[in-house]
């Protein structure tokens, strides 16, 4: 937990055990946590739920340690302009809701998607339409799981790149019929600094929050994915680095932790190596900044971890493995 008593996880994996997992987090002093509950990168959901399930809810629950957030597969497009694609995310982010109740989770994350040329008003369009079939689809079973949309991080076509979008997209879903309650929003730094805005520093961050709560309202802000970046600003590419050892910088970085108007955001890392011991180093990092104290220099050893994770979420090994 950070000093101003706002909870701070990470994405750990889940295939080398549901219950280990949950230990793991407590080890560390994560006081949240972001899972993947089935494999990611497939169409194709298990039958069941995982027979640790009780087990890992119960040991989440001795440690203290929530929210939950469950991470949507990478193919969800809800902004997708062929049929036979948007058919079938609504039906997975569907799935992903039912699923997130049973594991007692608060959020499902869910990144926004892409237009695929089809033009921003047609893709926000889809997207709303997309959202208000899966609320409705998952009925009183995914109630009391919020729907967590992810800004962009500028490549191809995505969208939710800019604070003007992802209000247009709030706007858009709220004329539709989603309910307000059913629907939040998270900011991925590393997506930010990708998409071309400069949250290097305290003004630059200052200024994104402020673009966003003028758009949205930081009230809707229910997660923060910290993450430092490789990349370039405004490259649009998406690849994250441990907090201080990227091109972001600890400044704006501590900005979001620090932020007076943040004190109900969840804040998850998504950095290199977490299987290899990093997790735990990353999460002292982040306290470090939202306590103000200067970083440590990371040894060279940390840029080993380069090929473990560059994307904005962990592989599909992370998915559980014992399903009944």
């Amino acid at each position: 937990m950070l000093p101003n008593g706002q909870r701070l996880g990470a994405h750990l994996p889940l295939a080398t055990g549901m219950v280990r997992a949950a230990d793991r987090a407590a080890a560390i002093g994560a006081s949240a946590i972001q899972v993947f509950v089935d494999n990611p990168t497939s169409w194709r959901r298990r039958p069941g739920l995982p027979a640790e399930l009780p087990a890992f809810r119960d040991r989440l629950a001795h440690h203290g340690i929530a929210p939950v957030s469950v991470h949507a597969p990478y193919l969800v497009n809800l902004a997708a302009p062929a049929d036979e694609v948007w058919v079938r995310s609504v039906e997975l982010l569907t799935s992903e809701l039912r699923v997130a109740a049973a594991y007692g989770a608060a959020f499902v994350n869910v990144h926004i998607g892409s237009h695929r040329g089809s033009g921003v008003d047609t893709g926000i369009a889809r997207l709303a339409k997309g959202l208000l079939r899966v609320v409705e689809h998952a009925g009183t079973a995914g109630d009391s799981v919020l729907v967590v949309l992810e800004n962009g991080s500028g490549a191809g076509f995505g969208l939710g790149t800019t604070p003007g979008e992802l209000g247009a997209i709030d706007r858009a879903a709220t004329a539709i019929g989603v309910p307000r309650d059913r629907l939040g929003f998270c900011l991925d730094t590393a997506h930010l600094w990708a998409a071309g805005h400069d949250v290097g520093s305290l003004e630059g961050a200052d200024a994104v929050l402020a673009a966003f709560d003028a758009q949205v309202g930081l009230d809707r802000l229910r997660m923060v994915h910290l993450n430092d970046s490789r990349s370039g600003m405004g490259t649009g590419s998406d690849r994250h680095e441990h907090l201080g050892g990227g091109r972001i910088g600890i400044g704006g970085l501590a900005r979001f932790l620090q932020h007076p108007d943040l004190g109900h955001v969840t804040y998850i890392l998504e950095t290199p190596g977490m299987e290899e011991g990093w997790d735990e180093v990353n999460l002292a990092r982040a306290r470090d900044l939202a306590a103000g104290r200067p970083l440590a220099a990371l040894p060279p050893s940390a840029f080993d971890t380069r090929s473990a994770r560059g994307r904005s979420a962990p592989p599909e090994a992370d998915a559980p493995a014992d399903v009944s």
